[in-house]
């Protein structure tokens, strides 16, 4: 398993390095500047300005010389944050996103499991029915839709919990943006779980523990909930990726000051170096979250494992 992570890791920097390559052209391609919402510069002010961050050498020693402060832990400084890196400027968002993103997860994992677990089990039944119609609402109402209406029923007509982020409104300001990111989550993992555990339930080896006579809980327990979650394992490795490191729409809607929210800004303001850096992180963490659903894809079934 040691010998097959690495060789994962090893195939993965060149994806990351086409990653880098294709953000780097992409931002640089986007009209406009960094400094040209600012106040018109005389010409030799801004000559300085674009000289100091190496904006007047072309792309390709701009993008060796990133590459190179890549390679020594250094995603640069931000050009619109004066006084911050990069990386300080992730280290302050990032936390906050992690912690949102992990309870939505654990929220999304808790219920979606277990509504997916149970409508498998009563599977054609009127529960089923409506949990499958209630998931595909989930799935086809866009976040954006979801939040502000959380927002105006529990903020506005209520007054049960705070409609913003706000310092003073201590741990109730993270249930309504929690529970923004969690509800789509919870219709795609209930979902996912019906049909991995139909799937399971249906197979030779259920069949053969129900005739030596356990019964249903022994047999979702100990034969069937592995294999029923390897299909969920696959949805979870990018799900997790996106959920942890914020949600763009829900940090906007909320005023979080969060990486979803800092990437907003960063591509609004033209930072490249922020929007590299935070695109860098999505990548990374990507193929480590990949990698981690396939070591689990080995414990969960054998068979994977001894091929």
């Amino acid at each position: 398993m040691l010998r097959y992570a690495s060789m994962r890791i090893i195939g993965a920097i060149p994806t990351l390095l086409l990653v880098i390559v294709i953000a780097f052209l992409m931002v640089h391609a986007a009209p406009g500047g960094p400094f040209d919402a600012e106040r018109v510069l005389p010409p030799d002010i801004e000559r300085n300005i674009t000289h100091a961050y190496h904006l007047d050498e072309s792309l390709p020693q701009q993008f060796q010389r990133y590459l190179r402060g890549l390679l020594h832990g250094d995603l640069g400084p931000s050009y619109r944050y004066r006084d911050y890196s990069v990386s300080e400027l992730i280290g302050k968002a990032l936390p906050l996103s992690i912690w949102l993103g992990s309870l939505a997860m654990s929220v999304a994992l808790l219920l979606g499991v277990a509504a997916g677990l149970l409508a498998a089990l009563q599977k054609n039944t009127f529960f089923d029915r409506l949990l499958t119609g209630v998931a595909m609402i989930g799935i086809s109402v866009p976040i954006f839709v979801v939040a502000p209406l959380l927002v105006l029923a529990f903020a506005v007509h209520l007054n049960w919990l705070p409609a913003g982020w706000s310092s003073s409104s201590g741990l109730s300001r993270y249930l309504l943006p929690v529970f923004a990111l969690a509800l789509p989550q919870i219709a795609y993992i209930a979902r996912i779980t019906r049909g991995g555990m139909i799937e399971a339930m249906s197979s030779d080896f259920v069949r053969t523990a129900r005739a030596q006579g356990l019964g249903t809980v022994s047999i979702v327990r100990y034969h069937a909930l592995k294999p029923a979650m390897l299909p969920l394992l696959s949805y979870m490795g990018p799900a997790i990726v996106g959920i942890l490191t914020g949600s763009v729409v829900v940090e906007q809607i909320f005023g979080i000051p969060g990486l979803g929210r800092l990437f907003v800004l960063a591509a609004l303001n033209r930072d490249y170096t922020l929007v590299l850096g935070i695109v860098i992180l999505y990548a990374v963490l990507i193929i480590l979250f990949n990698l981690l659903v396939d070591i689990l894809y080995g414990l969960l079934d054998p068979r994977i494992r001894k091929r």
